[in-house]
């Protein structure tokens, strides 16, 4: 158990909160564990009949990966072994046969953004931003672009690859990315209130439609993660990924001195 990963059972939806607040909430090889333990869990418990995801505090959602744990990332073997936990991360939130809403009080980026895109309902507020930033810190970006492509087609999907861009709230919501945009302080109650009216459907014909939705492009899905696997490999095993985060530490704490 660790206290970075919170849970409230609300009626009838389980809160899954991430905390670490000060880490813009990114998750761990432990918290994404834990996480999964939970929604296994979640998964068979008759008391819960839907799921919310939010983050701690009020700047992020989830920043992705962390990346002092992302640094420490060198052999082929390790790698590998990094992206089959991920991997594992990805297919219980994909595979959750009850409703699962994102309630993003914050920043959802990179893998952040990528787990919200497997959800059934988004919920943001106008200041959240959203984007796919991998390839601005040397870690190439397949799986995000995958995940978007199901909803936005390739050109955008390449666009936000290439550039890293963060898109905000506002063009999140007219491409479909975010469903309700509503005030800060409604987040968390709008994300609640849709999951209970989900909770209420017919729970089989809910777990059948999903369920079949996912076998639909499972080919894929697999297929994407293989070569997201072995472009994950051939980075890491090259070393620049781990370069550019620790300059990026570097100039992140000289600028802490210098203020």
């Amino acid at each position: 158990m660790t206290d970075e990963v919170q849970t409230e059972l609300r009626q009838s939806v389980l809160v899954i909160r991430l905390n670490r607040p000060r880490r813009l909430n990114a998750w761990t090889r432990t918290v994404r564990g834990h996480i999964c333990d939970i929604l296994d869990s979640a998964a068979k418990a008759r008391d819960v009949r839907a799921i919310v995801f939010t983050g701690a505090g009020n700047r992020a959602f989830c920043a992705g990966q962390d990346l002092s744990e992302a640094e420490k990332v060198g052999s082929a073997g390790r790698t590998g072994e990094a992206m089959n936990e991920l991997k594992r991360f990805y297919d219980a939130v994909r595979g959750m046969p009850k409703p699962v809403v994102g309630a993003l009080n914050g920043l959802a980026a990179g893998s952040g953004f990528q787990v919200a895109l497997l959800m059934d309902v988004i919920v943001a507020h106008p200041a959240v931003q959203m984007g796919q930033p991998e390839v601005n810190s040397g870690i190439p970006s397949i799986l995000g672009p995958w995940l978007i492509k199901e909803s936005l087609g390739r050109s955008r999907s390449v666009e936000l690859a290439v550039t890293g861009r963060m898109m905000d709230a506002a063009e999140c919501f007219r491409l479909g990315l975010i469903h309700h945009l509503v005030d800060q302080q409604d987040v968390l109650e709008t994300a609640l209130s849709l999951a209970q009216d989900l909770g209420e459907k017919p729970a089989e014909a809910f777990r059948i439609t999903k369920e079949y939705l996912c076998r639909a492009n499972s080919v894929e899905y697999e297929r994407i993660w293989q070569l997201a696997t072995e472009g994950q490999v051939e980075a890491f095993s090259g070393g620049e990924p781990q370069a550019v985060i620790r300059e990026f530490f570097t100039t992140r704490d000289t600028r802490k001195v210098q203020d």
